[in-house]
């Protein structure tokens, strides 16, 4: 595909069913555009611009915004009770028999073990595997929804969840109530929380908050570029990689974050 070219939601099958914040769509509904490409696209690239009569009027950009408000005043609503927890990443793709979903379990069974409640984007794969450890240790399972065109809603091991609409408002609530990151291999949505994560401890923005990367042998190759071409070449300040920290057992993980954020850390 031409790079520039953007994928267009009739130029893929319709998914069954498929829930959009508290919308659940199937068949051709489900083929409607995502809130989040409503929002950041206004139109794709080659089309026309369309005459000025029919432009979308300023009216519906501001119960837009009543709508991301009342994505934030829900999240905040749900999970401001949950107590001590820890957000953790990984892949959707991840198979339930491979040995990375066994790690995503443990690491929500010891999480859950160590008293803390278990997030994460409550989908399938390594989410799932999180959600599922937690839930058989008799912990609390969190889920953070997001509609995408073949998300097929929460997995069965979500205690309390919440469906987003925008990505952005789904951010903000694995950070504000976690007190630490467990990275789990993943695609470009785990790096992309990773990423954040580390320029918001980096920049001072949050404090005492762990982040951990587990199986070196994923994120080597990640971290020789951080530690060395990005230090060398003067992108971040040689005590930037401390920021995160690497191990390769679910149990060094939650080690990890009690060291930082469990009782009696300083």
């Amino acid at each position: 595909m031409d790079p520039d070219q953007h994928p267009r939601t009739d130029a893929v099958p319709a998914p069954e069913r498929v829930r959009r914040g508290g919308q659940v769509l199937r068949g051709e509904a489900a083929r409607r555009p995502t809130f989040d490409q409503l929002l950041l696209d206004a139109r794709h690239p080659g089309d026309a611009l369309p005459p000025a009569a029919d432009l979308a009027s300023t009216t519906s950009e501001a119960w837009r915004v009543l709508r991301i408000q009342a994505e934030f005043v829900e999240g905040f609503g749900t999970l401001a009770g949950i107590g001590p927890a820890v957000s953790v990443f990984g892949s959707a793709r991840t198979p339930e028999d491979s040995p990375e979903y066994a790690l995503a379990r443990e690491v929500g069974a010891r999480l859950a073990e160590a008293g803390f409640t278990v997030i994460t984007g409550g989908g399938p794969g390594s989410m799932a595997a999180a959600n599922r450890g937690a839930h058989e240790a008799g912990g609390e399972s969190v889920g953070l929804g997001i509609e995408l065109p073949f998300e097929a809603g929460l997995n069965e091991w979500v205690h309390v969840g919440v469906d987003f609409r925008y990505f952005f408002a789904r951010k903000v609530m694995f950070l504000k109530y976690a007190q630490g990151f467990v990275v789990l291999p993943g695609g470009f949505g785990t790096l992309d929380e990773l990423f954040e994560a580390l320029t918001l401890v980096q920049t001072g923005t949050v404090t005492r908050f762990p982040v951990v990367l587990v199986d070196s042998s994923f994120w080597g190759p990640v971290v020789d570029w951080i530690r060395g071409t990005l230090v060398e070449r003067g992108m971040i300040s040689p005590g930037d990689p401390e920021i995160f920290h690497v191990v390769e057992t679910a149990e060094e993980a939650v080690d990890c974050v009690l060291r930082v954020c469990g009782p009696g850390a300083p």
